[in-house]
């Protein structure tokens, strides 16, 4: 007997997105990296801390020590005034004055010997911003925050995928996928949703992660902060009883994030999976596995990047079985980092075409998303007019499956329904006649979409 293929059916588009500024998960707040008190608490040289300043300066003209303290985003007190401190005793800033009290609201300005030196920092990078976090800090931070992710519920997983139509059978299968973290293979005709299903699973994690805007190996430095995936969460947490504004204390070179949902297509390569050099800015800019630890890596239209699938994947080998990976930087030196997010793969094709076996044994979940049937392919039907606001007609579905697909021997695709009420829609304003799933509509929007191939 055939086994029955699986499928979902794409988000409508009256769906709504929960608020990406609101904390989920306030328990995160108890992994949260201590504000540090010294400078040998930040992990970084007062070299590197330094010429940080000295950029700053530079390109801001004059600053006061709060403006520094904000810039790097480590404190005043135990951290930054003692780097003004070593910058005035170089006699590489000077003091200008100020309007408020004590020297953290003093004026400082680079002198002729910082200017000099801060041309030298820029010379060895033009990276001025937070400063970086130390990769030991970052791995030990992140291996603490995969320990403590919760464990998501049937009753979870069948809300997040609510609005779509997924059979039981694959809900049960995405379930210890999910909670593995590691890795899954959605294969299956185009068109049937593998891409707003994993959509749906980033979305469903919830909680949030801790980002750092940079990290420091060997004195290099490596931007991991993308307002692209990167979305920051308010730590806003009300009023105390006296009307005061509670605050919450943490190293502020890490920022409180949304789980991170990276998604890549064709433009994967080899090189976008290691780091990424600026010869002109000399720093580097971290890949998309780095970037989505905490959250998920969708590799989308898996088989169609310009590198080969084995290669691809070979270069993964380690990373999926032990969950860490390996990256160099452009003086020869290997680093250790966290490979934490769940990753999948997506691919219309056939999955023994791409890889061998065992390749496909490392993946640990490989779930099939078929074409709908009959009965789904109306569910979907519905939903879409719904969300249109189309009046649904049975009948007009009945017409289209029996003088459309099964006359012209087509399959059926869960994203079809949208695709044809969307016809429908640009045909009745062209007419301008309010849309409705008639057979004159319907079947001039088939001619334009369902070509025989």
């Amino acid at each position: 007997m055939a086994t029955r293929r699986t499928q979902v059916h794409e988000a409508s588009p009256t769906q709504e997105t929960p608020n990406p500024f609101q904390l989920e998960n306030p328990r995160i707040l108890e992994l949260a990296p201590p504000l540090p008190k010294s400078i040998e608490e930040t992990g970084l040289k007062m070299g590197l801390l330094s010429d940080l300043a000295l950029k700053f300066f530079y390109y801001q003209g004059q600053a006061t020590g709060a403006d520094v303290a904000q810039q790097l985003r480590l404190p005043w007190t135990g951290v930054i005034e003692h780097v003004i401190d070593f910058l005035t005793t170089e006699k590489l800033v000077d003091m200008r004055g100020g309007k408020g009290f004590g020297r953290v609201s003093v004026d400082f300005q680079l002198i002729d010997k910082g200017r000099e030196y801060a041309r030298d920092a820029l010379q060895r990078t033009t990276y001025v911003g937070p400063a970086p976090v130390p990769i030991e800090q970052y791995n030990a931070l992140i291996q603490q925050q995969t320990r403590e992710s919760p464990t998501i519920s049937k009753k979870q997983l069948e809300l997040a995928l609510s609005h779509l139509v997924v059979p039981e059978n694959i809900v049960d299968k995405l379930g210890p996928a999910v909670n593995s973290g590691r890795s899954l293979f959605l294969f299956g005709p185009p068109g049937n949703g593998k891409t707003s299903l994993a959509e749906a699973i980033s979305a469903m994690f919830g909680g949030e992660a801790f980002i750092p805007h940079c990290l420091e190996i060997d004195g290099q430095i490596v931007k991991v902060f993308d307002r692209l995936v990167h979305h920051p969460v308010s730590l806003e947490l009300g009023r105390d009883a006296g009307g005061r504004r509670q605050t919450f204390e943490m190293d502020n070179r890490w920022q409180v994030c949304k789980r991170p949902s990276v998604i890549v297509g064709g433009e994967l390569t080899l090189e976008t999976l290691d780091l990424i050099y600026s010869d002109t800015a000399r720093f580097y800019e971290a890949p998309f596995q780095v970037k989505a630890n905490g959250g998920m890596l969708l590799i989308d239209d898996f088989g169609r990047q310009k590198v080969h699938p084995t290669d691809l994947l070979n270069r993964w080998i380690v990373p999926l079985e032990k969950r860490v990976d390996f990256l160099t930087l452009h003086t020869g030196k290997k680093f250790e980092i966290p490979f934490d997010q769940l990753i999948v793969f997506s691919t219309n094709l056939d999955p023994k075409e791409l890889v061998d076996e065992a390749f496909l044994r490392r993946i640990k979940y490989k779930i099939e998303v078929g074409n709908p049937d009959e009965q789904q392919y109306r569910t979907i039907f519905r939903r879409v007019c719904e969300a249109s606001g189309i009046p649904y007609v049975e009948q007009a579905v009945s017409y289209l499956l029996e003088h459309t697909y099964k006359q012209r021997s087509l399959q059926l695709r869960s994203c079809h329904p949208r695709d044809l009420v969307q016809l429908v829609k640009d045909a009745a304003r062209y007419r301008g006649q309010p849309p409705a799933l008639s057979r004159e509509l319907l079947d001039l929007a088939v001619e334009v979409f369902l070509v025989d191939v």
